[in-house]
């Protein structure tokens, strides 16, 4: 399943979201330029690579993607919940409170599986951060989701029963692909998609935000 909507209306033009996804856009685009050999000496040397811990990776790491469909599907998660928690937090906090719900994402990972020689990238960890926020303060909203079984089909759920799905699916996952991750094999990097959620939800809690309680009310059930 897949969001494309949110009832949640922000106040602000959300600037700092548009940037990270134009950077995103920009860096895979540059990625796809390089020949296969190049490309993948690009992502080791900047995706993050649990057994050579490099800090600066941490971040870089975050704006690298491993193919069209991973992009797209992150790009679209920022931007249908990154406007509204850009909107109380402001710009420049909103930017810190992202790159710091990647690092901590990623931190995760690393504790799982600290000699893990397969880099990890994407913007995953630092989205799901985005959606832990945006579960804590807006949990009420209503989320258009488009979803397929045959056939494509559209419904809208309540923004908390969304996140619990998302947390949950990731959190079972997570357990299922254990052996993967110790065996080396690559795949999704589920417990950073959790350290992620769980940073953003505890950070929006001890932040100091911009009332939006009569939006929070128009867009309630």
């Amino acid at each position: 399943m897949i969001p494309i909507h949110d009832s949640q209306r922000s106040q602000t033009t959300p600037w700092v979201t548009s940037l990270l996804i134009a950077v995103n856009v920009f860096l895979f685009l540059y990625q796809i330029t390089l020949d296969p050999f190049t490309r993948n000496e690009f992502v080791h040397q900047f995706g993050f690579v649990p057994a050579r811990f490099a800090a600066e990776s941490l971040l870089t790491s975050m704006f690298l993607h491993g193919g069209w469909m991973h992009l797209i599907g992150n790009m679209i998660f920022l931007w249908v919940f990154g406007d509204n928690v850009e909107d109380i937090l402001g710009h420049a906090r909103y930017l810190l409170f992202y790159l710091i719900c990647g690092v901590a994402a990623a931190l995760l990972q690393f504790a799982i599986n600290p000699e893990s020689r397969v880099p990890m990238v994407g913007a995953s960890g630092a989205i799901f951060g985005v959606m832990g926020a945006y579960a804590i303060k807006f949990p009420h909203a209503r989320i258009s989701m488009i979803g397929w079984f045959i056939i494509l089909f559209t419904f809208e759920a309540p923004a908390w029963l969304v996140m619990v799905y998302f947390f949950g699916v990731n959190f079972f996952s997570g357990l299922g692909a254990i052996a993967d991750v110790m065996n080396e094999r690559g795949g999704t990097a589920f417990f950073a998609h959790l350290g992620g959620f769980v940073a953003g939800a505890i950070l929006i809690l001890t932040l100091k935000t911009r009332c939006r309680s009569r939006l929070r009310q128009d867009a309630a059930w």
